[in-house]
């Protein structure tokens, strides 16, 4: 019963399979605002959930444009590439997030991160 607007960025957990593509399995994060975060309201429906994120430390990329899937899927690539071998990071989840409203034509910020294990 209250309303929140939205927040940035709408992160969703990933989890890639072998090939690199996504499963159909996602989880869609949205920050619940400051004024609400010590006492937020009750999810009226049973698929919400409230969690806390831990502290983590992200190895990220940033990109442009409207985000699809693919562009996701090619962008975790290439961090992938540019961490090598040496980087120790989580390799069965990462973040897609996207930062901005759909009527926002440009300077749309989009971004992947891998959480450092």
């Amino acid at each position: 019963g209250v309303g929140m607007g939205m927040t940035a960025p709408v992160s969703i957990t990933a989890f890639p399979a072998e090939d690199g593509s996504l499963q159909q399995k996602v989880k869609v994060s949205l920050r619940i605002p400051s004024q609400f975060q010590d006492n937020p309201p009750r999810p009226s429906d049973d698929s919400i959930k409230i969690e806390e994120r831990q502290e983590m430390t992200i190895y990220s990329t940033q990109f442009g444009g409207y985000a699809k899937e693919a562009d996701y899927v090619n962008y975790a690539a290439k961090l992938k590439s540019a961490l090598g071998t040496e980087a120790v990071y989580r390799k069965d989840f990462y973040f897609c997030n996207g930062y901005d409203p759909p009527m926002k034509p440009y300077g749309r910020r989009n971004e992947v991160w891998f959480v450092k294990e």
